[in-house]
């Protein structure tokens, strides 16, 4: 049987590959600044968290948005109320699941554009706050 690879195959392949790269990147910006990578694609039955850090004694949730170009805004702007809620309870559950609820957490965010120019890796500490559903 010979399948069909339709336009939008193509662009979710690329799209998981900017995916992938762009954590990458993420991940060795945030061991250069001092963080400790404990998870990278930290799965639950509700979702999955890139990377799950630590940084000095909190423990950090980091969401990685990559892009290739800034024509449709910065990576940034992609983290929306939506994802912010969602980030919430997987870092809840997270929590609960390695016995970790007194401990202090954040959301940051790592921005990365990846242009024929070069690389632009941004953190954005903090982020957001923790929003309940």
């Amino acid at each position: 049987m010979v399948r069909m690879i339709e336009k939008s195959d193509k662009k979710d392949t690329r799209k998981i590959a900017v995916g992938k790269e762009g954590e990458k990147l993420a991940a060795d910006f945030l061991k250069k600044s001092g963080y400790k990578i404990v998870e990278v694609n930290y799965r639950c039955p509700i979702g999955e968290i890139d990377i799950v850090a630590r940084d000095k004694n909190e423990v950090v949730f980091v969401e990685v948005k990559a892009r290739k170009s800034s024509a449709l805004g910065y990576p940034e702007e992609a983290v929306g109320v939506k994802k912010q809620k969602k980030m919430s309870q997987l870092a809840n559950w997270y929590l609960q699941e390695k016995k970790l609820k007194d401990s202090s957490a954040r959301f940051d965010v790592v921005a990365v554009l990846m242009l024929p120019s070069g690389n632009d890796v941004r953190l954005i500490r903090n982020a957001f706050d923790f929003i309940s559903y």
